[in-house]
């Protein structure tokens, strides 16, 4: 196992807990999400594992080895981590090349060069070799933090956020080629996260978090399929959340269906169409069925009356 948190208890001030006895296991070479609304503790949780922050009770095994934090650590951090936080702490006047190779030895200049174009390559920066931070963007800043974080080849990266800075094209760029990266070399992956649904595909464990709470700790079919409960559901986008009547009524199996899990059919339940919006690669629909509404996706525009079943 690579990461082990046991019974760990943290709290920002005597009326403020966030974690009680938590415990979470981290197997090695997996690509984890931690994931869960703005203040759940995603941050917080980082910050402990790199050695931020201390904690109250509770241990912190990496790689067979109790960590200490702050308290037993004179320079802030962990050996063999890398964690790239919301602050991406460059070097102001070296360019972005010489901010990647930073950590990388002057031993052979050739090797780390390519080493630094690879990296470069990866987080789609070649063009910026040569330019100081201070001319990029704050997506851009942190795409070099991440090549840098890449270049010591850490057992764990951790990453705070990683695309929260990045417009669509450049997310989706980034994505497949930091994953590959890391699958590539063996490195374990630890991703905080508000947006699950952008990462899926490449994620091995979901790890969920509310207030602080361990709410859900599962591969990201299982997680998507049969979350937890409504917190867990409304995390992945767009859903429908029946109550215990509506779910007798309507002879549901669960109490969440994504927009996509609603389909119209030929002999099903009939349904009043209120909207039929085009949303790209679907169209975006308000139905009504007796007297709740639902959003459904489908592939053409639908008016007036249909019929709709439950997957």
């Amino acid at each position: 196992m690579l990461l082990e948190i046991n019974n760990l208890y943290f709290s920002y001030s005597k009326d403020k807990s966030l974690f009680q006895n938590l415990n979470l296991r981290f197997e090695e070479g997996k690509i984890i999400a931690l994931a869960g609304e703005s203040g759940c503790g995603k941050s917080t949780l980082l910050s402990l594992i790199y050695g931020l922050l201390d904690w109250e009770k509770g241990e912190i095994t990496f790689n067979g080895t109790k960590l200490l934090g702050p308290k037993g650590n004179l320079v802030p951090g962990e050996a063999e981590m890398k964690f790239v936080a919301q602050n991406f702490d460059l070097m102001p006047y070296a360019t972005v090349a010489e901010n990647v190779g930073k950590f990388i030895s002057n031993i052979n200049l050739a090797k780390k060069k390519e080493t630094v174009d690879e990296l470069l390559d990866v987080v789609g920066l070649q063009e910026y070799a040569n330019i100081l931070p201070k001319y990029l963007s704050g997506g851009q800043q942190q795409r070099v933090a991440i090549a840098r974080a890449l270049s010591v080849l850490p057992k764990l990266l951790i990453l705070d956020e990683p695309f929260s800075n990045l417009d669509f094209p450049r997310k989706i760029e980034l994505r497949e080629r930091l994953f590959r990266y890391v699958k590539q070399h063996n490195i374990s992956l630890i991703i905080s996260t508000h947006e699950l649904q952008d990462i899926i595909p490449w994620l091995d464990q979901i790890v969920i978090l509310q207030e602080g709470r361990l709410i859900q700790n599962d591969n990201p079919e299982e997680t998507y399929r049969n979350p937890y409960n409504t917190y867990v559901a409304k995390l992945f986008g767009e859903v429908n959340i029946f109550n215990e009547t509506e779910m007798t009524d309507f002879q549901l199996s669960k109490f969440s269906y994504y927009p996509n899990e609603i389909i119209v059919t030929e002999n099903g339940i009939e349904a009043e169409v209120l909207e039929s919006r085009f949303a790209g690669n679907h169209y975006w629909n308000k139905i009504k069925i007796e007297e709740r509404e639902l959003i459904i996706y489908t592939a053409n525009k639908i008016e007036n009356l249909i019929k709709i079943s439950f997957l």
